[in-house]
């Protein structure tokens, strides 16, 4: 269930970050973080696309409330939500990379599929 781990910042300040990390891996298709921010990142990310998948307005709505640039939420719609129409969940895919050489803290790759 999203929203379950802290990631050592306050609310507001983990808000902003993982709206960021979400539009960033829907703009780029990949990120490189923590495992644990990759965990934390999957269902919001596949929600976006859930939503995406179909065009009505109030989902528009949700997805322009949430994804910060409003280019990726043009490409969410127009581009990857029509590529997953036939698959019904598993957008994302997790990676892991090996440990952080500063902290050994364990890396991952998180790709849309």
């Amino acid at each position: 269930m999203p929203g379950t781990r802290k990631l050592g910042r306050p609310s507001a300040h983990r808000k902003a970050m993982i709206r960021g990390m979400v539009t960033y891996l829907l703009e780029h298709g990949r990120i490189e973080t923590t495992v644990t921010r990759a965990k934390e990142i999957r269902p919001l990310a596949e929600k976006m696309i859930n939503l995406g998948k179909s065009d009505s307005l109030h989902h528009k709505r949700q997805v322009f409330s949430f994804i910060t640039k409003e280019s990726v939420s043009k490409k969410l719609f127009d581009e990857i939500a029509p590529k997953y129409l036939d698959r019904t969940g598993g957008y994302t895919r997790i990676i892991r990379t090996g440990p952080r050489r500063g902290d050994a803290s364990e890396m991952a790759i998180i790709e849309l599929v």
